[in-house]
């Protein structure tokens, strides 16, 4: 696994995003004026390099709302929204776009959507510090800044109508993009766009009361931006990027995580027509070529000894036998009430036990890596679906040793991610910006990763192993251990602040030490183990694992004692009042009580939290000679204000499915440290026709927005599993729930 220098990653890192703050904030003006044509002008931020800014300050305001940043009015009256979080499928272009079309009243077909360009003192996540997108924070933490961008605007535009028509501001209504007075004058967005940027500007502008939303939270009235170019095909993804002279570059990578390369032989490469060179990198061997089939031929030619003297040699059985040596005792201490052993020792009620295994799994996302970049000794172009952008750039300048604001990283779509584009290490960028520097200034350079590549290169959920014991007593549970046994994510990161607490990685843990259950006596511990093998965060990172473990043991001691899977779920949810919420929703959607089943069908439920946003999931099911099928779903969200219903909708149904196609067939399985899997015919997903039907459901609420990328995703595993136990079957225990399966 490739990581960056200790000291880079701990003081030049942040230094050069200071420095970059500072200096590309300053560079871009906050009245600067776009022009985009001969007639066309726009309220803007300026954009393109080589174009004249006015330096002005950066926002004084640690929250950016200056419309100038974030919206481009044209002559056509079009409000293009320059988003800050990358468009992945997950729907930032279109919730950033509904949040500052409402409050500047335009019409939603006005509105487009672009990738905001990297800067981070103008267009930080406010809940990294840093540019980047994770964590299903988008529209959490740009609710209110970017509702005020669209106020802001708002305010500016009836300014300078106020002026040129010479009549007080607070007698124009602007309704559907167009700025209306009562004499009849009235005009659209486009005729005020350079006027508008002599008007101040509001630091808090009033926002609209929910009772006056005409977008936010409406059903049927926002279609999704990024749509119709998905589908048509003029969509543009870094696989997609075919410059004049550019070389495309497959690397050879070690076969085990932690190999080096001892020598290689290139003659036979160098000797296929359309390969220009042979480099050696700091994580392989470069092969560069024009065009992807010579470099895939000249990367099958090539000729590597690797040094496997570092590399981790330690295969799926053997990691599982050692995790379940450690789970035997209890490790660190993460939270404990009660006195734990002292009620187990008490004897009388029953111990329940049960063992819960989870494999590495990869992200397996439609569109592999790949990137883009060229220099010319002094100034960088690069574009790719960067997650992360303030630390990619400070990485490539890094390596290529140019100033940060000589670095211009160009965001663009992506299709698909699921975490695996958002690296801890930067590695992305820093291969592509490795691969460049070995071959020199000049040409533009393509790093492809087949799809080989990416299965077997690594960062992967990680592997893990919960111990779980359980005591009912008189149809109550009275106490309740979980031992983990997992590697952390983030320890020896940018990110390890972050998320380590007391050495360990809370990423790990999250969603079993805080339970939604009234346990009296309590304890979560961990062990953290290292292992060679690279991972990272997964679609709802720890919860994918701990979400699991807690909702099919919660199920079995409440089948222990007698009690009903939502009833008993409910009675322990005192004081959790929104898990409670979601759940009597999705029994109420699913007739739980009253449900009639056919013969051979069953239901099972399941309650998770993650990333502030509650999911329920009641699966009905069979059981086949395939693996079970599953025939339905009924999902309850509560993500506080549902900005865009038709999204949340959409990203429960996808990571329903997501989940469901992983715990039922997904599997990275290691034999002596080498992946096994490939491709999909290894790597089996859910087929088209196993998709179940699903209805949704979204809990009203006037709680601040949450994520909804990732929270459908963890009740759907143990949903599955606990239907599966109502059918009189054990409850499945290891994952994937159908090993081996393949296309």
């Amino acid at each position: 696994m490739i990581r960056l220098e200790k000291s880079f990653v701990a003081t030049e890192l942040p230094r050069a995003i200071a420095r970059m703050t500072v200096e590309d904030a300053t560079r871009l003006s906050r009245r600067s004026i776009l022009k985009t044509g001969a007639a066309g002008l726009a309220l803007g931020v300026y954009l393109a390099r080589g174009n004249k800014a006015f330096a002005q300050q950066p926002p004084a305001s640690p929250v950016n709302v200056a419309p100038n940043t974030f919206l481009i009015i044209g002559s056509d009256n079009t409000v293009t929204v320059l988003c800050k979080h990358i468009e992945m499928g997950q729907g930032p272009f279109t919730g950033m776009a509904t949040l500052v079309a409402e409050e500047l009243d335009a019409d939603w077909s006005q509105m487009r959507a672009d990738h905001a360009p990297s800067n981070p003192g103008l267009y930080k996540n406010l809940a990294f510090g840093v540019q980047g997108t994770g964590g299903s924070t988008a529209i959490a933490n740009s609710f209110e800044q970017m509702r005020k961008v669209g106020a802001s605007a708002r305010a500016m535009l009836v300014g300078a109508a106020a002026a040129e028509w010479n009549v007080p501001a607070e007698e124009i209504t602007v309704q559907n993009g167009v700025i209306r007075h009562s004499s009849g004058k009235e005009g659209r967005f486009g005729e005020f766009a350079e006027k508008a940027n002599q008007q101040p500007l509001l630091e808090n502008p009033k926002l609209k009361d929910s009772s006056q939303f005409r977008l936010i939270g409406k059903e049927g009235v926002v279609k999704r931006l990024d749509s119709a170019a998905k589908s048509n095909g003029s969509a543009v993804y870094t696989m997609d990027i075919n410059e004049p002279g550019m070389l495309t570059v497959l690397i050879a990578r070690p076969p085990r995580f932690g190999g080096t390369v001892a020598s290689f032989d290139a003659s036979a490469t160098k000797a296929i027509p359309g390969v220009v060179d042979v480099k050696q990198v700091p994580m392989g061997v470069a092969v560069y070529a024009k065009g992807f089939w010579a470099a895939r031929k000249g990367r099958e030619a090539l000729k590597v000894t690797w040094d496997d003297s570092k590399a981790e040699k330690r295969g799926t059985a053997q990691l599982l036998s050692e995790f379940r040596t450690l789970s035997k005792t209890p490790g660190k201490i993460v939270k404990q009430e009660g006195a734990v052993d002292a009620e187990f020792a008490k004897g009388g009620g029953r111990i329940i036990e049960a063992e819960f295994v989870f494999p590495y799994l990869a992200h397996a996302a439609m569109e592999p890596l790949n990137s883009y970049l060229k220099w010319d000794g002094e100034k960088v172009v690069s574009r790719f679906g960067s997650q992360f952008p303030t630390p990619d750039m400070a990485v490539i300048a890094k390596v290529l040793g140019v100033k940060p604001e000589n670095v211009d990283l160009k965001t663009i779509l992506a299709g698909g991610s699921f975490g695996r584009r958002a690296q801890q290490t930067t590695h992305i960028a820093f291969e592509l910006a490795s691969v460049a520097k070995a071959i020199g200034p000049g040409p533009g350079v393509k790093v492809v990763w087949t799809r080989e590549d990416d299965m077997r290169g690594g960062y992967y959920r990680p592997y893990a192993v919960h111990k779980m014991r359980g005591l009912v007593r008189d149809k109550k549970i009275v106490a309740w251990t979980d031992t983990i046994v997992s590697q952390s994510i983030m320890k020896g990161s940018p990110f390890e602040a972050m998320t380590m607490k007391n050495g360990l990685d809370s990423t790990v843990y999250e969603g079993s030490n805080e339970i939604p259950y009234d346990v009296e006596n309590f304890r979560c511990d961990l062990h953290q183990v290292e292992i060679g093998v690279p991972v990272l965060w997964w679609r709802s990172v720890g919860h994918t694992h701990t979400g699991y473990a807690v909702e099919a043991f919660v199920d079995e001691l409440l089948d222990a004692a007698g009690i009903d899977p939502v009833e008993g779920r409910l009675a322990l949810m005192s004081k959790k009042p929104r898990h409670a919420g979601v759940l009597k929703a999705v029994a109420e959607l699913s007739n739980w009580k009253n449900a009639k089943l056919a013969p051979g069908r069953a239901r099972g439920v399941a309650v998770v939290e993650s990333f502030n946003t509650f999911v329920a999931q009641v699966v009905e099911l069979s059981m086949t000679e395939e693996g079970p099928k599953v025939h339905k779903v009924w999902c309850a969200v509560d993500c506080g204000v549902a900005v865009n219903p038709d999204i949340i909708r959409a990203q429960m149904e996808g990571g329903i499915g997501f989940g469901l196609g992983h715990i039922l067939y997904a599997d990275i399985p290691l034999e002596e440290g080498r992946p096994v899997s490939g491709n999909f015919d290894t790597y089996r997903s859910l087929r088209i026709n196993e998709m179940p039907e699903i209805e949704v459901t979204i809990v009203q609420s006037t709680e601040k927005p949450s994520g909804v990328g990732e929270p459908g995703v963890p009740p759907i595993g143990p949903a599955v599993a606990n239907a599966i136990a109502k059918l009189g079957l054990t409850r499945p225990r290891q994952l994937p729930m159908v090993p081996g399966a393949s296309v």
